[in-house]
């Protein structure tokens, strides 16, 4: 499966410009979007499924943001319809044993893969998304 698209949620600059560099070599077509916090990113969601297009396929989600932070989104974004296939990265700085726990608890709790990288992130394998999502279908 050929990964389209990519949100990248998070508040820091840098992440996401090492993000945009990594999902880069990936492929030159990927339509890479970022959203500041995860208000921002559930907002352009909900749109998404009101107009009927497709999902990113993979979401580099931080837990530690303003308004609306990972966790408060992953809350939300599991409640909708139509969103099995979306590969869900949680990226965090935090070392809390505390977060890894708490991400137990939603792989867990819902047949999404959902894994959980630490910062800072030096590479990528996305072909291993790929993979999980084809054993999903």
């Amino acid at each position: 499966m050929r990964i389209n698209s990519v949100y990248i949620v998070d508040d820091d600059t840098i992440t996401i410009f090492g993000l945009r560099k990594l999902l880069a070599k990936y492929s030159a077509d990927l339509v890479v979007e970022e959203f500041r916090n995860g208000r921002l990113a559930f907002d352009s969601i909900l749109s998404l499924l009101e107009n009927n297009i497709p999902l990113p396929e993979v979401i580099f989600l931080d837990i530690n943001m303003p308004v609306m932070d990972g966790w408060a989104f992953l809350d939300e974004f599991l409640k909708l319809p139509n969103t099995a296939g979306v590969h869900i990265k949680i990226i965090t700085s935090s070392i809390d044993i505390r977060d890894r726990e708490k991400w137990q608890t939603y792989v867990k709790k819902t047949g999404h893969q959902i894994d959980f990288i630490t910062k800072p992130i030096y590479e990528l394998n996305l072909e291993d998304v790929t993979h999980n999502m084809d054993l999903a279908s």
